[in-house]
């Protein structure tokens, strides 16, 4: 693309990945541009960082809205007037219902190696509390495209990272999000080439 990749962030807490993103196009590393973020919760802190980089904002409450279909519209009208390319999920804790123009062009970055601790109510502290008490060796994340139903999607890049003995949530959240950091990026870019081919459950990466 000679164009930067328009990103529109859905979040809903803190905004570490949405900052992420925002410092690798800062320092030329991710050819994209973030040009909108929604959060559901007019309280996260994700809306600050989003001001304090100049980012136009937005908030959609689910409460505010009698389904999820509704409440889905309500964000995706204000991405298609954001013009984005691609929409990138940031902690964003409700389930979308992703229209038809959007199929293919969301990721979300999961803190697991899905299929494992992911779905409804594993999100932050809790998926790392229970690859944990699993007794795994190794934990890690997944970047995935979206579906209609929580951590689904088919799987387009993973990191692994050891789970050590004496580990704790906040020890193994950290190794994971550093992981997190550099391929919630790498998976940005290979859209940007248009490199990315779903074929079923299977996402292929061209060459």
């Amino acid at each position: 693309m000679n164009q930067p990749l328009r990103l529109a962030v859905l979040l809903s807490g803190g905004g570490t990945t949405l900052q992420n993103l925002l410092d690798h196009a800062a320092a030329g590393r991710l050819p994209a541009r973030v040009v909108l973020v929604v959060s559901s919760n007019p309280e996260a802190f994700g809306l600050v960082r989003a001001e304090q980089a100049g980012v136009p904002t937005a908030v959609v409450e689910r409460r505010g809205c009698p389904s999820r279909q509704e409440f889905s519209r309500r964000i995706f009208d204000r991405v298609r007037g954001a013009g984005a390319d691609l929409v990138c999920l940031g902690g964003l804790l409700q389930l979308l219902s992703i229209p038809e123009d959007y199929r293919g062009r969301i990721l979300n970055i999961h803190p697991s190696l899905i299929p494992s601790f992911c779905g409804k109510g594993f999100h932050g502290r809790h998926v790392h509390e229970a690859a944990l008490a699993a007794g795994v060796k190794v934990s890690g994340c997944t970047v995935h495209f979206v579906d209609d139903e929580y951590d689904h999607g088919p799987i387009v890049a993973q990191r692994a990272v050891p789970v050590h003995e004496d580990d704790t949530p906040e020890t193994l959240a950290e190794r994971v999000f550093a992981q997190e950091c550099e391929v919630y990026p790498e998976a940005v870019r290979l859209f940007a080439q248009g490199r990315l081919r779903i074929e079923g459950k299977r996402v292929r990466v061209m060459q």
